[in-house]
């Protein structure tokens, strides 16, 4: 999982996508990076490790333009390493930058065809990479000197045509625009607005209302699946859908776990969705008539705090903070390797004794995936004195791995793959455990926005809506994305070497 930013602004544009990015950065903390481009020349930053340690003020100092794109990633496809960072850079046709969020799952064959077919390099293992070439190809076989607005709508329709997979994308041109656009079926959210001056409308394509807020930008609306956004360099709106779209089906984890609960996505608030999960999660709890003997309910900070609140209130049980949370210790569900995130548990999370000391305590989490996480916590309660530990998760069980952009690609890896709920709540050392119903996960999503019909649930039930995806990708996916690849990956140093934009990054 990304997060993107696109702007065409009055005024400098770097410190304008640093500002949206710092709002982003829960999107991913592996790598930041900033593209501007004033007047034909493209200025770029970027490297890992988070926003406000990639940037300084010499970097700032030379993002100059007022037009630029930025990104924040965590690895999903590639491995993980400075040259890996985004933005992506191709110079011909015109000069061409893209950010990615999401992932495409015929890159290997695309590899293949952009070599044989078109003609390009691919220098790094990153289906990023692979999402601009296409792009770039797209645009230079038109053969135009200046790209106009329907010239870029052409471009992005051979992109759709020949990508699959779960993607949203923003990529500028030098010194004509910036331009934004989703996947035919909207798994990968996107969304642009604009912001009045007196020197004239400005915009910005973001990942997430949020960014939008932030900079004081009105959001204008989701840009539609199969859809791409254009602002030229004269700050002129324009959209057109560029594919006959599939069915929209947006990502159910963005409201589980990813997006802020202040963003608005699909014409949804993630805040009152989680109040809903929160509330749905209560009356299944009191259907099974396990709320008799909760003395109190806590949340695993942070996002699954508005569920746990609503589910609260619901059960009419108190609510409590009963972890101190270590805010400069990274989000350990996107940190790559199991020991690390071991590792970090105990330095993220610290239990008030008072609230846990001869109670029986409920609690609440987003989401269980490996079960590393709520496993130590469990036993943190108990170490505090809990008499009972019960526990809650505001999604399903996680039992498939996902192909869209989100790190749960190794089925072996996730603790409820293959395993009745009773088994976990064994695994995990809880008194009891309870999931959320799909149904009830999808309806709390679903009551904000009734157009939408389906959702992307493939980690809860296995349907991987874009129909390529079989058991032999699975496979390949797994081997190419486990634990121990990643580490053998980041002690080789793989794509270090494999970037020419390396050297510029000082």
């Amino acid at each position: 999982m990304c997060g993107l930013v696109g702007v065409v602004v009055n005024s400098e544009a770097g410190v304008c996508i640093y500002d949206a990015l710092t709002v982003l950065q829960h999107r991913g903390q592996d790598a930041a990076g900033i593209m501007t481009c004033d007047n034909g020349k493209l200025n770029l930053r970027k490297d890992n490790g988070l926003v406000r340690d990639v940037f300084r003020t010499r970097h700032m100092r030379r993002l100059i333009g007022q037009m630029g794109i930025g990104h924040v990633r965590y690895p999903t496809a590639g491995s993980s390493s400075p040259a890996l960072a985004q933005p992506f850079y191709v110079n011909s046709p015109y000069g061409l930058v893209l950010a990615h969020n999401g992932n495409l799952t015929n890159a290997a064959e695309l590899t293949r065809e952009l070599f044989n077919d078109d003609l390009r390099h691919i220098n790094t293992d990153s289906d990023s990479e692979v999402l601009l070439n296409v792009f770039a190809h797209e645009l230079q076989r038109l053969g135009k000197v200046a790209p106009k607005p329907e010239d870029v709508f052409k471009a992005v329709a051979g992109v759709h045509n020949r990508c699959r997979g779960g993607y949203a994308a923003v990529a500028m041109i030098a010194d004509y625009g910036v331009v934004g656009f989703r996947d035919r079926n909207g798994i990968r959210p996107l969304v642009f607005g604009s912001r009045k001056t007196k020197n004239g409308t400005e915009y910005m394509i973001a990942s997430e209302s949020v960014a939008l807020d932030s900079q004081g930008f009105e959001l204008e609306r989701d840009v539609a699946p199969g859809e791409a956004v254009y602002i030229d360099k004269d700050k002129k709106l324009h959209s057109r859908v560029c594919v006959e779209p599939g069915e929209f089906t947006p990502c159910i984890f963005e409201h589980v776990y990813f997006a802020r609960p202040d963003s608005l996505m699909d014409s949804i608030s993630v805040y009152k969705a989680r109040l809903r999960m929160g509330e749905k999660l209560a009356n299944k709890v009191s259907r099974l008539e396990l709320a008799h003997d909760i003395d109190v309910v806590i949340p695993i900070p942070d996002t699954s705090r508005t569920a746990a609140l609503e589910l609260a209130n619901t059960l009419g049980i108190k609510y409590r903070e009963g972890f101190v949370k270590n805010r400069y210790i990274g989000r350990t569900f996107i940190m790559s390797g199991q020991s690390q995130r071991k590792k970090s548990v105990r330095q993220k999370l610290n239990a008030i004794e008072l609230e846990f000391k001869g109670k029986n305590v409920l609690l609440v989490d987003d989401s269980i995936v490996r079960g590393t996480t709520c496993k130590q916590i469990i036993q943190m309660a108990r170490d505090a004195g809990a008499r009972k530990v019960y526990f809650a998760s505001a999604a399903p069980a996680i039992r498939f791995p996902n192909v869209y952009g989100i790190d749960m690609p190794a089925a072996s890896e996730l603790i409820a793959n293959g395993k009745t709920d009773e088994e976990v709540q064994e695994q995990i050392g809880a008194d009891w455990l309870v999931y959320q119903d799909l149904a009830d996960l999808i309806d709390s999503a679903r009551e904000g926005n009734p157009q939408i019909t389906k959702y992307e649930c493939s980690v809860f039930d296995g349907e991987y809506v874009t129909g390529d995806v079989d058991e032999i990708y699975l496979k390949r996916l797994e081997n190419d994305r486990n634990d121990s690849t990643k580490k053998q990956k980041k002690n080789s140093g793989f794509g270090k070497e494999n970037n020419l934009l390396a050297d510029l990054q000082d």
